[in-house]
């Protein structure tokens, strides 16, 4: 069970969790349905663990995950499971997703079915397949597409208040702190990726614009989260994660690489935390 959990990759899991909380958060007002909510969090959540083990799985048996890869161990990469193994495990999870965002879909709007296929095609041919999108530095428009707008907007519409337009900016500044998460992913890796032809957005850009765009990244999505103060006057608590965003933006932009980066990912996933809780509370304390 301890290398399922290892593979999970649980410092990634803000980035399901957090546009189901700002998504219930907005629909504060149109009535909230309980039981949705937690079916959407049940999707998320696999859906990236899903995704996580696909990764495992498509890099471990590509060799992108070997022995010299820095960074927390991969379960093909590192042996802590089979490729059929983590395949499976993969399938499993996006099976799980699958399974209760019918039941969802099939209640609120048939047509996201379409919107729930796509998430788990985005999942999977990240990283698999044979040409993976996230191989031509395409990840992060997928991650702000399906984990930012999608994730939130639908947490939000499942409740029956449609699409609204503080769900909508409230999911672009999800987007942006989920990039966030995987472009700190990325510059830890970078050089590794480079080495195996792996082309990264961080391997396109180079160092020092990978790390400008991590900081835009970053605080864009806290500026951006407090314009929902336009429909939501609470909005505003979402800067408090400000304070915390400081430190991973300093050891950033000083220029820290290898192991010194591997505390970059816990911290942006504290701040992804700290500002989706925030903005959560605050759209539903005004709502």
């Amino acid at each position: 069970m301890q290398r399922w959990i290892v593979g999970a990759r649980l410092r990634t899991l803000p980035a399901a969790v957090v546009p189901v909380l700002v998504g219930t958060g907005a629909a504060v007002g149109a009535g909230i349905v309980w039981w949705r909510a937690a079916a959407a969090l049940v999707v998320a959540v696999a859906m990236q663990v899903g995704a996580n083990y696909a990764n495992d799985y498509a890099d471990g048996i590509r060799g992108v995950d070997g022995p010299e890869r820095v960074g927390p161990a991969r379960l093909v990469g590192s042996g802590l499971a089979t490729p059929a193994e983590t395949r499976r495990a993969a399938i499993i999870a996006f099976g799980i997703a699958a399974v209760v965002g019918l039941v969802l879909s099939l209640v609120v709007a048939p047509w996201l079915l379409l919107v729930g296929g796509a998430s788990i095609a985005a999942g999977w041919f990240y990283t698999a397949g044979s040409r993976p999108y996230g191989y031509a530095g395409l990840g992060e428009l997928s991650v702000f597409v399906f984990f930012g707008l999608v994730a939130t907007v639908g947490s939000a519409y499942v409740h029956g208040g449609g699409i609204t337009g503080v769900a909508l900016i409230a999911g672009v500044a999800v987007g942006l702190l989920a990039c966030a998460l995987l472009v700190a992913n990325n510059l830890r890796d970078r050089e590794r990726d480079a080495s195996v032809g792996k082309v990264t957005s961080a391997v396109r850009l180079g160092d020092r614009r990978t790390r400008l765009l991590y900081v835009c990244l970053l605080d864009g999505g806290l500026v951006c989260g407090s314009l929902c103060v336009l429909f939501r006057s609470w909005a505003v608590l979402i800067l408090a994660a400000g304070v915390v965003a400081a430190r991973p933006v300093k050891i950033v932009l000083a220029g820290a690489r290898g192991t010194d980066l591997f505390g970059i990912l816990a911290a942006t996933a504290h701040v992804q935390w700290i500002a989706g809780v925030m903005l959560g509370l605050g759209l539903a304390l005004s709502g």
